[in-house]
């Protein structure tokens, strides 16, 4: 699109009412929920009930084509925050696991840090699961985790490089399921408790800090709600089990949905709902942890209608849930199939606020905004890069999707090894309007569309970001993308 076209749009959305009073950003984002895991997105093959989440589409927009950067963790909320995907940082594959220094550098621009600059109170919620260190309350010596497992830091610990240091004003959370008994709040452990309360907890932490927020409406805020649920341990609480009919995993989701519920109202009770963008969404797809067999056989599939879960580079392990409500700004009950990720949060708000993007940041990061007003996204990057547990690379564009993988790339079968055993061809290549299902491998017989695509990805990948703007640096010099190699 050209600068006068650019234009035109923009000067269309302030008339829309877009570039009216700074609105409130609530971004909730669960943990390992399938697509297929929200009603309204599957209703045809969805058993379990999630009218909170569902109102959110209901008053507002549902995304059918949203993606993570990863098909886990830590990677995608890396590119929440910054707005560049984690594999262009040392984090090449897997997930961080605490008791290390923080993957945000300590200059790179987040979400949070732009936010509090244009004037917004910012707070997390939630899990943050991208490594901080803790030092002792005395000495301030770094603490090393005590065992390969366990090993919380003690309650008083200090945190030096956690969300506080990374743009957020408030934190109460902990960083990844393995030390979910280990709360935070700020930049200290205040406390040691069994997993089963953190769900409620951070809930009624979220709830809290919106009514805390009434006292002061003259000033923005942004609330990012990364829960750790249904993410295992999967621990409903008493109230909750059973209440499914299918299993605990299905329990839990019901329990967060009603976190959110409990959200929207306080939205409500307090006047914000007017001037507030929702964002529901989920870092990855469904974990195998959920029983997908068992509660497939009940009629309820974690993934709807897509191929794979999470750790996977087929559309089960990435493609997410992803609603938006902004009432008078968005249209009730609307739908829009265009292709975002989220690690277009960053370029979004800038777009909202009409603001620029700081330099050196948000390298991957395309504003959604003219898709709320159900305009075409204005985007200078070409495609969407997938990336699997094991580092697989996969690209969308348009409806042509490139997987440099023989097999899912993460924990379906069949995996690399047992696809490799069993012939495959070196990569794949799905039309995704036809097969959705990513049933039928085109690699072979679209040589032209698969160079295409592959050499777009190389591009994105050494240029250091996939937007227009000048050429960036990667943290790494040996990002490999053919993972179980080409030939």
């Amino acid at each position: 699109m050209n600068r006068l076209s650019l234009a035109i749009l923009v000067a269309g959305m302030a008339s829309l009412g877009f570039a009216s009073a700074k609105p409130n950003i609530v971004y909730i984002m669960t943990d390992d929920q399938g697509y297929g895991d929200v009603q309204s997105l599957n209703p045809d093959r969805g058993k379990i009930p999630t009218p909170g989440i569902d109102r959110i589409g209901r008053e507002g927009m549902s995304f059918t084509d949203a993606h993570s950067g990863s098909a886990v963790c830590t990677p995608t909320r890396y590119g929440l925050l910054t707005g560049r995907y984690s594999w262009r940082t040392k984090l090449q594959k897997g997930v961080v696991q605490g008791f290390a220094p923080c993957l945000i550098a300590e200059d790179r621009p987040t979400v949070a840090s732009f936010l509090k600059q244009q004037g917004y109170h910012t707070a997390i919620i939630g899990k943050w699961h991208l490594n901080f260190q803790y030092a002792d309350p005395e000495s301030g010596e770094i603490l090393k985790r005590k065992g390969k497992k366990g090993g919380l830091a003690p309650v008083g610990s200090r945190i030096p490089d956690g969300p506080v240091n990374r743009g957020f004003d408030y934190f109460h959370g902990f960083h990844h399921a393995g030390d979910m008994k280990g709360v935070i709040e700020n930049d200290k452990v205040i406390a040691h408790e069994d997993e089963i309360h953190m769900l409620p907890r951070l809930t009624r932490k979220a709830v809290e800090y919106i009514d805390g927020r009434a006292e002061a409406k003259d000033q923005p805020f942004f609330l990012y709600v990364p829960y750790g649920s249904p993410h295992s341990p999967i621990v409903p609480t008493q109230e909750w089990k059973g209440r499914s009919g299918l299993n605990d995993y299905a329990d839990f989701v019901m329990q967060t949905d009603d976190g959110v519920r409990q959200i929207l109202e306080a939205l409500d009770r307090n006047g914000f709902a007017e001037n507030t963008l929702v964002v529901f969404t989920a870092d990855n797809g469904c974990s195998k942890v959920a029983d997908i067999p068992k509660l497939e056989k009940m009629g309820h599939y974690p993934s709807a209608h897509l191929r794979g879960s999470k750790a996977d580079l087929w559309d089960g392990g990435h493609r997410v849930p992803f609603l938006v409500r902004w009432p008078g700004k968005i249209k009730a009950g609307s739908t829009s199939k265009q292709l975002i990720c989220h690690t277009d949060l960053f370029a979004s708000c800038a777009d909202i606020l009409e603001q620029t993007l700081p330099e050196k940041a948000a390298e991957d990061s395309v504003s959604f905004l003219p898709a709320l007003a159900g305009q075409p996204i204005v985007s200078t990057r070409e495609g969407v890069i997938h990336h699997s547990i094991s580092g697989h690379f996969g690209y969308r564009q348009g409806k042509w999707k490139l997987l440099l993988a023989r097999g899912s790339g993460g924990w379906t079968s069949p995996k690399e090894n047992e696809a490799t055993k069993q012939g495959a061809p070196v990569a794949q290549l799905y039309d995704m309007e036809a097969d959705p299902g990513e049933t039928t491998n085109l690699y072979e017989s679209q040589p032209e569309v698969s160079a295409r695509l592959l050499a777009q990805l190389e591009e994105d990948v050494t240029r250091g970001r996939s937007t227009e703007g000048p050429a960036a640096k990667n943290d790494v010099t040996d990002i490999t993308l053919w993972k179980s190699g080409q030939k």
